[in-house]
């Protein structure tokens, strides 16, 4: 592969050769003059490109909300969009067999407090005559079995009592954090069961989202510098990212890069990563859509406008001039990374080069005399034409 590049490499040299010859006859023999085409000088600068990966949104935290007790719903006090705060009542289920279940333990109770009442009172009654010898050691302690067995008979009641308020409780559904509710499935006379597949609904806490998105294998190399420092210490040195919504704009709070998953999906050959976004307004939801924007600077760039390349053989390149103001077409490399309105060169360019920017793939050829002028006065002309 290599080779055949080399071949047609210098087999478009020599034809360039060729053509600044004949060129430069031609225009000695002709008297033609060079025509001006903007021309610019190559000076290194920071470039700034930008990567762009879709994602998708969730709250911080998305809670499904579901029924700890079988029952009818009765009343749903909140609506779909609502925002709400941790404790705030939700739905309420109906609450009859349930307060029915809390009186009859409360009287249940109340029955082994008696109980134990009175085996209290025949126990001292058998110690006393026990001390007076006038009742055997086993009458006494069969009272004192009795009293043992009561009370135990109210701390099992004790216990039934705190169940049952426990359930009567559950009734009333609240939200377990501050958020947004969801769908409602269910309203008023629905029944809702702690065995239900769909949950009553979902509260979003979105004061902060989660973008969750893609990066490659080849993104996981470069954030650790081909294996020379840690994923941690990488995703430290990311700048901040920017959110695209799916309307093209761009959110006004940028966020950061906060995790990125240890494990490459085979099957993709990507990782999870996550970004956090400030929500404060609650602008966004969890289920949008979007991409996030990683910048990417360089410094010491050649940067150059992507009018002025063009394309042969999947190959890329430029018109650059020499001492005679000659076009020689010149191959390049650029980096993937890109705003759609410039390139940054890796190879092919340095500091000093003058580039055509002008007439690239129209007027313009290998070989051709020109007459170089600046972009500024490349856009004073354009402006007089008008």
């Amino acid at each position: 592969m290599k080779t055949k590049v080399l071949t047609l490499t210098g087999l478009a040299a020599a034809l360039a050769l060729g053509s600044i010859s004949c060129s430069k006859q031609q225009a000695q023999q002709g008297g033609m003059t060079a025509p001006q085409i903007a021309v610019m000088t190559i000076e290194p600068t920071t470039a700034m490109a930008e990567s762009s990966y879709p994602v998708t949104l969730k709250g911080k935290t998305d809670i499904d909300i579901r029924p700890q007790v079988s029952g009818f719903i009765t009343k749903v006090h909140v609506d779909e969009g609502d925002r709400v705060r941790k404790g705030q009542v939700l739905f309420t289920i109906d609450q009859v067999q349930f307060q029915a279940a809390v009186d009859q333990a409360q009287a249940n109770l109340n029955s082994a407090k008696s109980a134990v009442s009175t085996a209290e009172i025949t126990e001292q009654n058998k110690r006393m005559l026990l001390n007076k010898n006038i009742i055997s050691e086993t009458e006494w302690q069969m009272a004192a079995n009795q009293l043992a067995q009561a009370k135990a008979a109210q701390a099992q009641a004790q216990a039934a009592l705190v169940n049952a308020q426990k359930n009567l409780s559950y009734t009333t559904v609240v939200a377990p954090s501050d958020g947004v509710v969801g769908t409602i499935p269910n309203r008023e006379g629905s029944l809702a069961s702690p065995s239900s597949v769909q949950p009553l609904t979902t509260i979003s806490d979105n004061s902060e989202v989660y973008a969750y998105f893609s990066f490659t294998e080849k993104d996981l190399l470069d954030l650790t510098q081909g294996g020379t420092t840690s994923v941690e210490a990488g995703i430290k040195a990311l700048p901040e990212v920017e959110l695209e919504l799916a309307n093209g704009t761009r959110y006004p709070i940028k966020g950061h890069v906060a995790t990125v998953s240890g494990v490459i999906d085979n099957s993709t050959g990507a990782a999870s990563a996550r970004a956090l976004f400030d929500n404060p307004s609650g602008m966004l939801r969890s289920g949008n859509t979007g991409q996030v924007i990683l910048p990417h600077a360089t410094e010491d760039a050649i940067v150059i406008p992507q009018k002025a390349t063009y394309e042969l053989q999947d190959l890329r390149y430029v018109y650059t001039l020499n001492d005679s103001n000659i076009a020689v077409s010149t191959p390049i490399t650029v980096s993937p990374f890109n705003d759609g309105k410039t390139f940054v060169v890796t190879s092919g360019l340095k500091a000093g080069d003058r580039v055509v920017t002008e007439g690239v793939g129209t007027t313009v050829r290998a070989g051709m005399p020109i007459t170089p002028k600046t972009a500024a006065q490349a856009a004073n002309a354009e402006q007089a034409q008008q």
